[in-house]
């Protein structure tokens, strides 16, 4: 896999500091080297930071005090700030948190039985306009910084370390399917992730990091070059029509290009058991009745895959409602009856809006669809409201 040179936007802060938060292997390497120390101190400093959770160069006492000194001149070790924690009643932890530039994007920890997953987000808002997505609405500002996305890995882990030796658990798994859309701020995703994959780091298996796409073909194409992760696709719909409506980039690159580009990556992963993972966001009388399920499995049957189909999750803005228990249960049974693995993935956090689907965060849209949407919901309430 190669690898990506250092994203010199938004990683440097204070002027002449370079944030080394964001830094993967090769990138912390190439940094010392320009700074005229040796290229071994790489690993010594992802370890303190990613397994430590160290920020101070002060604590770092491997490193000589000329270096130290010198790394507090040059460099810093700065996560983005948490304006606030919500504890939801069934443990699932969703952490608020400011970026440069005052936006706030989410991070969501699901704590399971022996694992716990972290969804991890990429924008502060979303470049892409999904229907059924509370994070769409609120429009976009830009993309975060590898320092901004493997901070929210830093946050978490931090807190589990907090939780003391009787409590404390790991991340197992992270993936890609909070705020935005990974493939759209490519070089900072894949950064981040190898640093989640990197076992001076937090040492993930590949299996164990999801990229979930709406569909950034191109990019997706480009994929396999860099790293190898699991994949996600964020299907939603078998036919095109209906797909255009719910995900609106399948305009420009409709299921086939999709589907074809998705199997190509997992083609080229050394692992011959790989299955692509299909999301599948049932919306009540929109895609979730029998003939959407068998469409579906038309389309997959030559794919190797699971399903994971998704009960949507309600939010402000949005006239669709999440499908019955009777509809989605039907739904699953045509597709295992066809042969595909599908599964229901349950709700987390719907409590505190920390369900797939709702995440906001707070974001200063420079797109002006947030308040588009507004408007739009205004006009409506306006006339419910109007006298006959």
């Amino acid at each position: 896999m190669s690898e990506l040179k250092p994203q010199p936007t938004a990683e440097t802060v204070d002027i002449e500091k370079t944030n080394l938060l964001g830094l993967s292997p090769v990138q912390m390497k190439e940094y010392f080297e320009s700074i005229g120390e040796k290229s071994f101190r790489a690993t010594q400093l992802i370890k303190w930071i990613h397994q430590q959770g160290v920020s101070s160069f002060d604590e770092m006492t491997n490193l000589s005090k000329p270096l130290r000194e010198k790394l507090e001149r040059l460099a810093v070790i700065r996560a983005p700030e948490v304006v606030s924690d919500h504890l939801s009643k069934d443990g699932t932890r969703k952490w608020i948190i400011r970026v440069e530039g005052g936006s706030c994007i989410e991070a969501v920890l699901i704590p399971e039985a022996g694992r716990g997953t972290l969804c991890v987000s990429s924008q502060v808002g979303c470049s892409l306009d999904c229907s059924f997505c509370s994070t769409g609405k609120q429009g976009f500002n830009r993309d975060l910084t590898s320092a901004e996305i493997i901070g929210q890995v830093w946050i978490a882990a931090k807190f589990y370390d907090s939780m003391g030796a009787t409590q404390r658990r790991v991340i197992t798994n992270v993936v890609m399917m909070g705020m935005g859309e990974p493939l759209m701020n490519f070089d900072n995703v894949v950064a981040a992730m190898q640093l989640m994959m990197e076992d001076n780091a937090y040492g993930l298996s590949k299996r164990r990091v999801t990229l979930s796409t709406s569909g950034v073909v191109p990019k997706l194409d480009q994929l396999a070059d860099h790293v190898d992760v699991s994949l996600a696709i964020s299907l939603h719909a078998a036919e095109d029509e209906l797909r255009n409506e719910l995900v609106p980039i399948n305009r420009k690159y409709p299921i086939a290009k999709l589907m074809e580009s998705a199997q190509a990556y997992i083609a080229r992963m050394p692992d011959l058991r790989r299955k692509l993972t299909i999301e599948y966001t049932l919306i009540d009388q929109v895609n979730d009745r029998p003939e959407h399920a068998e469409k579906l499995a038309v389309l997959l049957a030559d794919v190797p895959c699971k399903i994971n189909l998704i009960p949507f999750n309600p939010f402000p803005l949005s006239d669709y409602k999440r499908s019955s228990g009777n509809a989605i249960k039907k739904f699953q049974d045509i597709l295992i009856r066809s042969g595909f693995t599908a599964t229901v993935r349950a709700t987390r956090g719907e409590d505190i809006n920390a369900a797939c689907g709702q995440l906001a965060g707070a974001v200063n849209d420079l797109t002006r669809r947030s308040q588009r949407y507004r408007d739009r919901a205004e006009s409506v309430l306006k006339v419910v409201e109007a006298p006959n």
